[in-house]
């Protein structure tokens, strides 16, 4: 008997997904537990299992179509099954659409003619070329929509992975602007060049450059949380000012003996987690009614995707050394930029970091990330005059640190003490061992 296939809730906050691929086409056999989709979430891709067995009769979203958790998506059943009765209300369910022959047309090529099976073959292999280029969902779609080819775009990401920015920066280089610009400065500015529209998504729309966007179901959840975390939690802010010179020699001895590089990230992860150690309310949540003081420190890294910002974790690091945390840390942020983490990679961070010290940010102030009650806001290493305990001045690697506290949870003298703490262990890395 022939069974809806449901968008399934595939993370706890997930509330409508995105179909960013295909991997069954309609009439494939489909058995328990094969992928047959790739979904877009609040958070990550993910893929979607069968929990069906039979042929895949029916699509009823296409790539890059958005559905409402319980909403259908496609029907399994027995091949030549009536389905009628399940499209009712579907929308994509018209019964010409299920039992009536594709219309011929008068000028189709029959299928045994050799022109016609080499093109199928072409397009055939066309197709599966295109879908082994390693590419974001989004980047997909915003290639699909320009009618672009994938294979032509170079890939800016981890093992040349094509994301948003590469078609984007494709589109505006092939563009019939941009190839008019050199006759348009021959012929003195005579002819006026049109911008192209660049389409980014569904129902794009372009007036005099402007370009709209439509908000994916990622980017909603993060500002929906972000905007509930800042305008329930109050927020205070403290920033330190810390040398890190003893950190650059202390890292460099590390990475001398190591076969891969120790990135300053798991450094500052194994560093928060120590301090958390010694200031356990730092690492708490509000829950309303009471508060809860957790026992380990799971710590979250934030981290930048073409169209929102998720925060892999790094689990109990107060009991993992420096050279475990890195290892788990990188493979969580490979995962990242491939849209791969699993919910459980990504929920319930004790304690938040955010690095934009490689952008050049000499000090920012960062949201806090729920559950958490505090996040650290990480700036620039820079070279600043120093002025030592007898007035001597030196040239000292500095940055600033801002902690974001939640006041309901972090007293100031609380909040201050473990800034303190940190800025310790950071100037003097022994004290981490103490």
């Amino acid at each position: 008997m022939a069974e809806k296939v449901l968008m399934l809730a595939l993370s706890p906050t997930m509330e409508e997904g995105i179909v960013a691929r295909w991997l069954k086409k309609e009439g494939d056999r489909v058995e328990v537990g094969d992928v047959i989709c790739e979904v877009e979430t609040d958070k990550a891709t993910m893929d979607y299992e069968s929990m069906s067995e039979g042929i895949l009769l029916k699509i009823l979203k296409e790539e890059g179509s958005s559905a409402a958790i319980g909403e259908t998506i496609a029907i399994i059943g027995e091949e030549g099954e009536n389905i009628d009765h399940l499209l009712e209300g579907e929308g994509n369910g018209d019964k010409s659409d299920v039992d009536a022959p594709a219309p011929k047309s008068e000028a189709a090529v029959p299928a045994d003619r050799p022109e016609a099976s080499d093109r199928g073959r072409e397009n055939f292999d066309s197709e599966n070329k295109t879908s082994r280029i390693k590419a974001s969902p989004l980047a997909r779609r915003i290639a699909e929509m320009n009618n672009i080819s994938l294979e032509d775009i170079s890939g800016s990401g981890p093992d040349g992975r094509i994301v948003k920015a590469d078609v984007e920066t494709y589109l505006a280089e092939t563009s019939p602007a941009k190839r008019a610009l050199g006759d348009a400065s021959a012929a003195s500015g005579k002819a006026a060049v049109k911008q192209p529209d660049i389409k980014t998504g569904p129902a794009a729309v372009t007036n005099y450059g402007d370009i709209e966007i439509p908000v994916s179901a990622k980017r909603r959840i993060i500002a929906e949380r972000l905007a509930e975390s800042k305008y329930s939690a109050p927020h205070y802010y403290l920033t330190v000012t810390v040398a890190v010179d003893n950190l650059i020699q202390t890292r460099k001895k590390v990475n001398e003996s190591q076969p891969e590089k120790v990135s300053f990230n798991a450094f500052l992860i194994k560093f928060a987690a120590e301090a958390l150690k010694k200031h356990p309310m730092v690492n708490a949540s509000w829950l309303g009614d009471r508060i809860l003081v957790r026992k380990q420190a799971d710590i979250g890294l934030a981290v930048a995707q073409d169209d929102g910002l998720i925060t892999p974790v790094v689990h109990d690091c107060g009991n993992k050394g420096l050279i475990a945390i890195d290892r788990e840390l990188k493979p969580l942020i490979e995962r990242v930029r491939n849209n791969q983490l699993m919910p459980e990679e990504y929920q319930n961070a004790s304690f938040t970091i955010s690095n934009l010290g490689s952008f050049g940010i000499e000090e920012f102030t960062a949201v806090i990330n729920p559950p958490g009650s505090a996040i650290l806001a990480v700036g620039e290493m820079k070279k600043a005059p120093a002025v030592g305990q007898e007035g001597n001045i030196t040239v000292q690697t500095q940055m600033k640190l801002t902690l974001s506290c939640d006041h309901r949870v972090i007293d100031g003298a609380v909040g201050a003490a473990f800034l303190k703490g940190l800025k310790d262990i950071i100037e003097d890395p022994f004290k981490a061992l103490l």
